[in-house]
C-alpha cells in the first residue's frame, strides 16, 4: 500500500523504515532533506517540497504526519491539503492534544478528507518490536489503511480503533499518564535500595523482578540496561521534561472529577526535578526556623 509519511525524527523515520520492510511503498518528507535522502537510499521515494508529497502517492492518499503538535502539524497539513482529493486520509501519530482532533476532523470533513488520529507508542525500540497503535477518527478510514497498522504494530493485536475524533489521541494521553505514575513509582523504589545501606546490584534486582514479580514490565526491562551502563547513574542529571501528555492527563482529571492523585503528584515531581533551590522549600526551612528554632543551612 502506498503511503506517505511526513517527520522523520525519532519515532517517524523508524516507522518508514519498519514500513518499508513491511513491502510498502513509502514516500517521504522531512523539514532536513537529508533525513529523507536517508530513507531514499533504504527504498523510499524522497520528495523535496511537502506541497509535492501528494502527487507521488497513489489516490486515496494516506498521508502521516508525525511532527510536534500544534503549529508544525497544523502548517504541514494545511500544506498538503490543496494537493488533497476527496476521500483521502490524513493521520496525525504525533502527540497531540484530543482537543485538536476534535477540530481539525470535522472541518477536513466538509472538504471531503478522512481524518484519524493516532496516538503511537513504542520509542526508539519500534522499528524492531512494533509500535502499539490507538486510533480515533473516521472508520472507513482506518478501515483501508489496516495494512499500513498491521505492518506498523506488534503481531497479534497491536493496533485498536477506539473511537470518533479524538479517541486515539485521549486514550494515548490516558497511557502516558499512567506511564509517569509507574516511572515515578520504580524511581522512589530504587532511590530506596540505593539508600538501603547494602551493597545492592540494582540492575541484578531489575532483572530479578522481571522473572515472573507482579511489579516486572518493560520499563523494568529498560531499568536493567540504564542501571548496566551507569550502575549509579552518576553520568545522568536528574532533570525531568514532560512533554504535555501528563498535564493534559491532569488536566481532564479535573475537568471530570477523577481522582488521580498518584499520576498528578508524578507529573509534580517532575517540576520540582527542574529546579536547582526550591522556592518552597526555603520557606519550609524559614518557617521550621522562626516557629522552632530549627537550624537552617546558609548558601
Amino acid at each position: 500500500m502506498d503511503v506517505a509519511m511526513v517527520g522523520l525524527g525519532r519515532m517517524g523515520g523508524n516507522m518508514a523504515r519498519r514500513l518499508l520492510r513491511g513491502g510498502h511503498r513509502v514516500v517521504v518528507w522531512n523539514r532536513t532533506f537529508e533525513k529523507a535522502q536517508e530513507l531514499a537510499h533504504e527504498g523510499a521515494e524522497a520528495v523535496r517540497e511537502l506541497a509535492e508529497l501528494p502527487a507521488a502517492v497513489a489516490a486515496p492518499r494516506a498521508i502521516w504526519v508525525m511532527l510536534p503538535y500544534g503549529a508544525p502539524t497544523d502548517e504541514a497539513i494545511a500544506t498538503v491539503l490543496p494537493h488533497l482529493g476527496k476521500g483521502d486520509i490524513v493521520i496525525d501519530g504525533g502527540n497531540s492534544p484530543f482537543t485538536h482532533d476534535q477540530e481539525r476532523g470535522p472541518k477536513l470533513a466538509e472538504q471531503g478528507i478522512r481524518y484519524l488520529d493516532a496516538g503511537t507508542s513504542g520509542g526508539v525500540w519500534g522499528l524492531d518490536v512494533g509500535y502499539c497503535l490507538m486510533v480515533g477518527g473516521d472508520k472507513s478510514a482506518f478501515d483501508q489503511i489496516e495494512p499500513i497498522l498491521k505492518t506498523l504494530a506488534p503481531p497479534g493485536h497491536g493496533y485498536g480503533y477506539m473511537g470518533g475524533y479524538g479517541a486515539g489521541h485521549f486514550v494515548k494521553m490516558v497511557h502516558n499518564g499512567i506511564e509517569y505514575g509507574m516511572m515515578q513509582a520504580y524511581g522512589e523504589g530504587f532511590e530506596l535500595l540505593k539508600e538501603s545501606g547494602y551493597d545492592l546490584d540494582l540492575a541484578a534486582i531489575a532483572d530479578l523482578w522481571n522473572q515472573g514479580s507482579v511489579v516486572r514490565s518493560w520499563l523494568l526491562e529498560l531499568a536493567v540496561d540504564a542501571f548496566a551502563k551507569d550502575p549509579g547513574l552518576e553520568k545522568i542529571a536528574g532533570y525531568v521534561e514532560d512533554t504535555g501528555e501528563g498535564r493534559w492527563t491532569v488536566q481532564q482529571a479535573i475537568e471530570r472529577s477523577v481522582p488521580m492523585p498518584v499520576i498528578a503528584m508524578s507529573l509534580f515531581t517532575r517540576f520540582r526535578s527542574r529546579q536547582s533551590d526550591s522556592f518552597s522549600a526555603k520557606v519550609l526551612a524559614a518557617l521550621r526556623n522562626e516557629f522552632g528554632g530549627h537550624a537552617v543551612k546558609e548558601k
